[in-house]
């Protein structure tokens, strides 16, 4: 019921958004001409535009405009969108030049320069509107958290710093004497129980009672995943992976995975040919030591591989023993922060992952050392390793930008965890559109 939600908001912010986008056009036609649109000037701009604002969609959703879970103040707003309008800029006049023989009729440089300047206004006032709509304590589902302990409390932050999710919550710690009228005073929309419902008949009863009220039903867990998008580690026990990671029910999934996995990689590495030489030689002369830099590596289910990437530190960075990376790291050399800005110094791993040690999409390849280190010390850690080891992942995309401590490794395994559970081919076009934006914006670590 809850997704059902998420799904209709997303739906209804896309659908303004195709409002907005054809309204400005509309509107930039009309000052354009003088005040008037003929329906053959319409139809034309119409068919051309459309293709437009498909890539433009696209664009937005990179640009996490569709994620409910990103909270937008007034300037980040109007960063964000004018960042995407500029790119959008960019792409329909790609488009164009390559569309002029087909639509001869459209002189489309005042339109599209009209075009950017409304709808950037038009979206930058619907979304306003729709996140306060959605934030209206009117509509606002409101949400009972019956409990006690740290990751109650974590989950209220995390509902009560998310407003535009469209939540209220409350929180008590022990279950009302009649719940089923507590939530009829009280509007009750979410039902959360940090309890096992299972070992206490009691409570399970009492919420029971509740569903002819229409309240949606979550455990904690359950509801922290969908509000973060990442598992609560500390609070889970082994019944959880037994019942959400079936692994026979991802076959067909990795299957074609694998599948994509090779077609891209070749793809990549003939792209590379190119590019490569160049690299190489930069780093030949800037340093000495190898230009492909190797390290164990270990992928799926604990095996070691011999992982390969584009040397972007000195040669003895590691005279000292295994460390891990850091912000700012004084090992990396001046072209080894542009390699891993553009994260070019990866090129090599696409032979990894053509070999079958890695995907293009998992979790973030760790070195032994560090494996048997933070299995030691963080619950369920070396779980990470059911699946291969990816290039870009969901961890790397929103976890900590390194990992180079046991609190850092501690949230990037939550967001592995949750992409373990729900990898798919939607998120990983997801996390492939998501880490494109990084590329292009120069914004690897």
């Amino acid at each position: 019921m809850n997704s059902f939600i998420f799904r209709t908001k997303k739906t209804i912010l896309l659908a303004g958004d195709l409002i907005c986008l054809y309204f400005s056009l509309y509107l930039a036609i009309y000052l354009r001409n003088n005040f008037s649109v003929s329906p053959e000037s319409w139809v034309n701009h119409l068919q051309a535009f459309s293709l437009i604002f498909a890539f433009w969609l696209i664009v937005f959703y990179i640009n996490d405009f569709y994620d409910l879970k990103t909270s937008y103040n007034n300037i980040s707003l109007t960063g964000t969108l004018a960042r995407s309008l500029i790119i959008n800029g960019i792409i329909a006049v790609m488009v164009f030049y390559f569309l002029t023989p087909i639509f001869p009729s459209i002189k489309p440089q005042r339109v599209l320069i009209l075009d950017l300047i409304i709808s950037g206004v038009a979206l930058f006032a619907w979304r306003k509107l729709f996140y306060n709509f959605i934030k209206s304590p009117q509509i606002a589902n409101r949400v009972l958290l019956i409990g006690q302990g740290p990751l109650v409390n974590e989950l209220a932050k995390e509902i009560s710093r998310r407003p535009q999710l469209g939540y209220q919550v409350s929180v008590i710690e022990a279950i009302p004497e009649n719940l089923k009228n507590y939530c009829i005073d009280n509007q009750i929309d979410i039902l959360i129980s940090s309890r096992s419902l299972s070992a206490n008949e009691a409570t399970a009863s009492q919420i029971f009672d509740c569903l002819s009220l229409g309240v949606d039903v979550y455990n904690i867990n359950g509801f922290y995943e969908l509000i973060t998008q990442k598992i609560p580690v500390e609070h889970i026990e082994v019944s959880w992976f037994l019942e959400n990671l079936t692994e026979n029910s991802k076959k067909s999934f990795d299957i074609i995975k694998r599948i994509m996995d090779i077609a891209m990689s070749l793809a990549g590495l003939a792209v590379a040919t190119f590019v490569a030489p160049i690299v190489a030689l930069i780093i030949k002369l800037e340093s000495r030591g190898p230009i492909i830099f190797k390290q164990v590596r270990v992928g799926k289910n604990g095996k070691n591989f011999l992982a390969m990437k584009f040397r972007s530190m000195v040669a003895d960075a590691e005279k000292n023993g295994a460390q891990w990376a850091t912000q700012n790291d004084p090992r990396v050399t001046r072209f080894g922060k542009i390699m891993r800005k553009t994260r070019l110094d990866e090129i090599p791993q696409l032979i990894n992952v053509l070999r079958g040690e890695m995907s293009l999409i998992g979790p973030r390849p760790e070195r032994p050392e560090f494996v048997d280190l933070l299995t030691r010390e963080i619950p369920f850690y070396k779980e990470r390793l059911l699946i291969k080891p990816g290039l870009t992942g969901w961890a790397q995309l929103l976890g900590p930008a390194y990992g180079g401590s046991k609190e850092e490794s501690l949230e990037k395994l939550k967001y592995d965890l949750y992409y373990i559970k729900n990898r798919s081919l939607l998120l990983d076009l997801s996390i492939t559109l998501k880490t494109l934006r990084i590329l292009l914006g120069a914004r690897g670590q």
